[in-house]
């Protein structure tokens, strides 16, 4: 290992953690992880960035989800706006509109969505 006294390279940490580099970064543009950056603007691995990598493994095995969850969870937590709109939408009940004949419901919201998937 070539690790520096500052950090390990983004090969290194890969090759340490079982993460590929493609991985680190995704995990680091999902905000889960901020590894320091050599004067150069090479990534540098620490033991906390090391760490944080060990537990994310563990908790995405330990509760059998996936990355672009535990990032969605931190979106939620750094955003009370998105915190309130999904609660409102899991609690929220799905109801007719009053000019829209309980015949015509599935219909109108067939159409709903078609013109959703055409401005799309």
């Amino acid at each position: 290992m070539l690790a520096s006294m500052n950090g390990l390279t983004i090969n290194e940490a890969a090759q340490t953690t079982g993460w590929s580099p493609r991985m680190l970064r995704y995990v680091e543009q999902a905000g889960l992880i901020a590894p320091e950056r050599s004067a150069s603007g090479y990534r540098l691995y620490g033991p906390a960035q090391l760490q944080r990598l060990r537990t994310l493994k563990e908790l995405l095995e330990r509760f059998d989800v996936g990355l672009s969850d535990v990032a969605f969870a931190a979106r939620m937590a750094a955003s009370a706006e998105l915190r309130e709109a999904v609660q409102e939408w899991l609690t929220a009940q799905p109801h007719r509109p009053e000019d829209v004949s309980a015949d015509d419901w599935l219909r109108f919201e067939q159409e709903k969505h078609q013109k959703l998937l055409a401005v799309a």
